[in-house]
């Protein structure tokens, strides 16, 4: 009877592999994506996904909006919060007062290293609860309300 390479653990290579990737490159912040993991060790997408939940169940990543995986290193504090609490949090950071100019979804979309779509989502977000003006081509948004620095009492 001839040997069969067997599916099983396939998966488990492929996270030893990102692992030392991970080990070797203090600088990588995002894992590859599921297309690239599929086209180098040549398995389904199925199996991919499947490394990057036991990367995720091991503390070593987590998914981002956009389908990516982000790593998760000890000692370096992620905001976990949602883009649109981020964002909002940018009129306090940065001292916007109402009326003041917002920045830019380009602007946004490098300082918290997103895609263009979701900041639009959040910033449609921050628009309905109206924290925002509507923006349009050509023209900023600007603050309407500074939100509540104080966090609701949830007892």
């Amino acid at each position: 009877m001839s040997q069969q390479v067997s599916p099983r653990g396939t998966y488990l290579k492929i996270v030893d592999a990102i692992k030392g990737q991970i080990a070797d490159d203090p600088n990588m912040h995002e894992l590859p994506s599921a297309v690239h993991v599929m086209e180098t060790h040549g398995v389904s997408r199925g199996v991919a996904l499947r490394a990057f939940n036991a990367l995720r169940e091991q503390g070593v990543a987590e998914p981002v909006p956009g389908a990516r995986w982000r790593v998760v290193r000890d000692g370096e504090p992620t905001d976990r919060r949602p883009l649109a609490d981020r964002i909002a949090a940018v009129i306090t950071e940065d001292g916007l007062s109402v009326g003041a100019k917002f920045p830019s979804a380009t602007a946004l979309c490098a300082r918290f290293d997103v895609s263009r779509p979701t900041v639009r989502r959040a910033l449609d977000q921050l628009e309905a609860k109206g924290l925002l003006s509507a923006g349009s081509q050509g023209k900023a948004r600007t603050v309407r309300a500074v939100p509540n620095r104080e966090e609701p009492d949830r007892s």
